[in-house]
C-alpha cells in the first residue's frame, strides 16, 4: 500500500511561491478558508487529513511536485510542462 503524502508548512509556502499564488489563491483552489492555510503555514495548527489532501491536490493540479522526505529532506519543484 502506498504511503499517504504529507504536506509540511514549509512545502506549502515554497509551492505557493513557485506557483506565484497567495494564501487566498491556494485556499480558493483547495476549497478551504484562507485562515486554514495561514494557520497551517504559520504552524498554529495541524491540518485534518481531508484538508491536507485538498491542499496537496490543489498544489499538484497547479503544477507543483511535492518531494517527500528522503536523504536530502522534503521539498517542492515545478512539474515539467507537457
Amino acid at each position: 500500500m502506498p504511503h499517504a503524502k504529507i504536506l509540511l508548512p514549509a512545502q506549502s509556502r515554497a509551492a505557493r511561491g513557485l506557483l506565484n499564488w497567495s494564501q487566498g489563491d491556494l485556499a480558493d483552489k483547495a476549497g478551504v478558508s484562507r485562515s486554514t492555510v495561514k494557520d497551517f503555514e504559520t504552524e498554529r495548527h495541524a491540518l485534518h487529513h481531508s484538508t491536507e489532501r485538498l491542499l496537496i491536490e490543489a498544489l499538484e493540479a497547479g503544477g507543483a511536485a511535492l518531494i517527500p522526505a528522503g536523504e536530502a529532506g522534503p521539498g517542492v519543484r515545478l512539474k515539467l510542462a507537457s
